[in-house]
């Protein structure tokens, strides 16, 4: 059936996933290069699954995904992802992915502010006087100031493609050996700060840089606190924080969606 945006038409084509079956939607996606930067959920090693999101979306709806995902990541390494992407990939992508900010939880990362205050001269009808100016803060020990870091050097270097946000999804319980134990999302980190805190400052920074955001911590509809939802994460007892290829599908089918209510690129 043809869809009410321009130039989308949409087609159902039932396809074997390793079991999940997924639907191949002709839309404005089809060819289009995506970049994934982003952690151990996007990591090209399939942390805790069989099959990631990124390797469903190709089949979703046909484009062509370049990843650049490294297990652990905090935001202030995903700067150096899209420096890569930019070496690799100068002209001929066309959207850009950031899926990032549960390690910086995890690792106790202070929030930050978006903005330092300073004053400054400046011509205001006719007039001139000095008024207080805002600019971006830019510190790299702040989550707030990693965030601008990256999303400046996004903003800069594509002004052509299409950029989107993603927010962390929920957080369960995990041990990966030693002291390496992450308690599930109901225990704030060793800063005292909960989850949702870092969700929301990535949800104002899609305000405040004039892109797209897929809220998963909402649409993905995953629930690691809810027994029910084992199945769709890596291990029932000792990893409730990486999903599975279920948990993976689920991510997928979300961004989809979302995906098909904004321009590929803007090219």
């Amino acid at each position: 059936m043809k869809s009410i945006m321009s130039g989308m038409l949409c087609i159902g084509m039932t396809l074997a996933c390793g079991g999940i079956q997924a639907e191949l939607v002709q839309s404005q996606w089809k060819g289009k290069k995506v970049a994934f930067l982003g952690d151990s959920i996007t990591d090209k090693n399939h942390i805790g699954t069989t099959k990631n999101y990124w390797n469903f979306l190709p089949e979703f709806l046909g484009i062509e995904s370049l990843v650049y995902g490294i297990n652990g990541e905090q935001m202030s390494g995903i700067l150096a992802q899209a420096k890569r992407l930019k070496a690799e990939h100068p002209d001929d992508v066309d959207a850009i992915f950031v899926f990032a900010g549960t390690n910086d939880f995890n690792g106790g990362i202070p929030l930050g502010s978006w903005w330092t205050l300073g004053k400054e001269e400046v011509n205001s009808h006719g007039r001139i006087m000095t008024k207080e100016r805002r600019k971006l803060n830019k510190d790299m020990g702040t989550f707030c100031g990693r965030t601008n870091a990256v999303m400046e050097y996004l903003k800069q270097e594509f002004p052509l493609q299409q950029i989107v946000l993603m927010t962390p999804i929920h957080r369960g319980f995990a041990t990966f050996g030693g002291d390496n134990i992450q308690p599930e999302e109901s225990f704030p980190n060793d800063i005292g700060i909960y989850l949702e805190s870092y969700v929301e400052m990535l949800r104002q920074a899609a305000d405040i840089w004039a892109v797209n955001v897929i809220d998963l911590y909402r649409v993905s509809g995953l629930h690691p606190l809810t027994a029910s939802h084992g199945g769709f994460f890596n291990n029932r007892e000792t990893d409730l924080l990486h999903p599975n290829a279920q948990g993976h599908y689920r991510i997928a089918k979300a961004m989809m969606y979302q995906m098909l209510a904004m321009p590929a690129d803007f090219k």
